[in-house]
């Protein structure tokens, strides 16, 4: 257990220290805010401070922080190390850079910020990934809920045949439409502090149980710096691909911009937009450590469906009763990342085509496209027998790829804003060979071998990192007359 708390020390203390050096690098100031002066009572709302990181910490904390850590953790305890680090100098950097980013351009979401920084070349691609991801996750998170509420629950059959099962979607499906249609205070403002009391209480409680009842853990000079994954899957790159949303997840960034338009204060984003990163990095490290136990008691295996494990880690951490309200807290998570996700989506949709959103018979009309997609998406994923694994491959990959395109706007960002882009810039280049390795090799992919892979990884990387810093450059040399 020496590894897990170490793990929890960097993650803190780290976290601390590196999100001073975010802030100071970022310079908030008192200027005026997108949601004080374009205030337009839909997206551009000023809200508290407190409510602002609540619905910044739901909407980024999907099923990835859980369902991502208890597959990562059979990789070994090095994963309570590489999730603090990567979650502190990746993807807490990364959520507050894009926030702040978007505060100082009247709340830009993220495609118009890929567009001025990044160039009009860029932005179309970028549109179609940040489009489809959006689309897969609204799908994603009504069936991960869904099956959990209903196996975990009623401890009912989650197959196709089960009319409950439907049903229970149909009501997940109808939240995300009012969510989607209505402005951002009046529901999302208004029942995110339950579904966050529900989510704290959960985290907590599986933490307490962790440490009470004395669960087994691993450390890294027993089994070796990185254990041999039980179906022999290279820690590089895919740990990092399935532990996106504790270390570093794309989708992230188009959380953080839609939050931007409801934030007083730039002085808040540090809490805002960092600080959310560390609680969802902490719950990772929660669920990593409460999964690594259940596999060391053989209360569960490597073959175990990560679903399954969810409920043995609640039930015998938490009893009945606590094991009920922890998967509450659980089912919340996607159900919390789904709703915005597609608010996003028709916002993005609606800046792309100039579509003005404050008459409802707009909104309503993009949100019905919308809808039909990710109902498609739904069925297509529920009546194939592997077609929601095709879609959580798919939604892994494009989630880092997205994250990439986003270290890329920062690193143009800081290099004209006279920055240290180099924080950027790193973990832009890494996640650049995560996603190129994996999708070369993968045989969602290319299925190309090992070697290859990381070799063509290795020259697109340098290619990335080469181009952003002479553009970059480029654009802040003084021209001649």
């Amino acid at each position: 257990m020496v590894t897990f708390i170490i793990g929890l020390v960097v993650l803190l203390v780290g976290g601390a220290l590196y999100g001073k050096v975010c802030e100071k690098v970022f310079r908030p100031d008192d200027r005026e805010t997108p949601a004080v002066r374009l205030n337009d009572g839909m997206d551009y709302v000023p809200m508290k401070k407190w409510k602002n990181s609540l619905i910044q910490l739901l909407n980024i904390a999907g099923t990835g922080p859980i369902l991502g850590p208890i597959q990562g953790i059979l990789f070994g305890p090095i994963a309570f190390i590489t999730i603090p680090i990567g979650c502190i100098i990746g993807g807490a950097f990364h959520d507050y850079m894009c926030g702040m980013i978007s505060v100082r351009e009247d709340g830009a979401q993220m495609p118009a910020l890929i567009k001025k920084y990044l160039g009009k070349y860029t932005y179309p691609i970028y549109n179609i990934f940040v489009c489809l991801l959006m689309l897969l996750v609204g799908a994603v998170f009504i069936y991960t809920p869904g099956d959990l509420f209903v196996s975990q629950i009623l401890k009912a059959d989650s197959g196709v045949t089960n009319p409950v099962l439907w049903i229970v979607y149909g009501v997940i499906f109808v939240y995300y439409i009012v969510a989607t249609l209505f402005p951002i205070d009046k529901i999302i403002g208004k029942v995110y502090p339950i579904f966050g009391a529900l989510l704290i209480l959960s985290a907590v409680g599986v933490f307490a149980g962790l440490l009470i009842k004395g669960y087994p853990l691993d450390d890294i000079w027993t089994t070796g710096v990185i254990g041999v994954h039980p179906k022999g899957l290279h820690f590089i790159p895919v740990f990092f691909v399935t532990v996106a949303c504790g270390i570093v997840s794309g989708f992230h960034s188009t959380q953080a911009t839609l939050v931007s338009r409801t934030m007083k204060s730039e002085k808040e984003g540090r809490m805002t937009f960092y600080n959310m990163m560390l609680a969802e990095g902490f719950i990772a490290m929660i669920w990593a450590a409460a999964a690594m136990g259940v596999i060391n008691l053989g209360l569960a295996n490597a073959d175990t469906s990560t679903t399954a494990v969810v409920g043995i880690i609640a039930n015998d951490l938490l009893g009945n009763i606590g094991g009920i309200i922890a998967v509450i807290g659980i089912i919340v998570l996607p159900i919390t990342s789904g709703d915005t996700a597609l608010r996003s989506l028709r916002l993005i949709i609606s800046d792309a085509l100039k579509i003005d959103q404050t008459k409802k018979s707009k909104r309503l009309a993009v949100s019905l496209v919308i809808f039909a997609l990710v109902a498609g998406l739904l069925i297509f994923a529920k009546i194939n027998s592997d077609g929601f694994e095709v879609l959580w491959r798919y939604f892994a990959w494009a989630n880092q790829t997205i994250a990439v395109f986003a270290f890329g706007m920062i690193t143009m960002y800081m290099i004209k804003n006279k920055k240290p882009f180099i924080m950027a810039l790193i973990p832009g280049m890494f996640y650049m060979f995560i996603i190129s390795s994996f999708i070369l090799n993968a045989q969602i992919g290319f299925n190309l071998p090992w070697v290859i892979s990381y070799s063509v990884a290795g020259a697109l990387t340098a290619a990335y990192g080469a181009a952003l810093v002479i553009c970059g450059m480029r654009s802040v040399k003084p021209k001649l007359n």
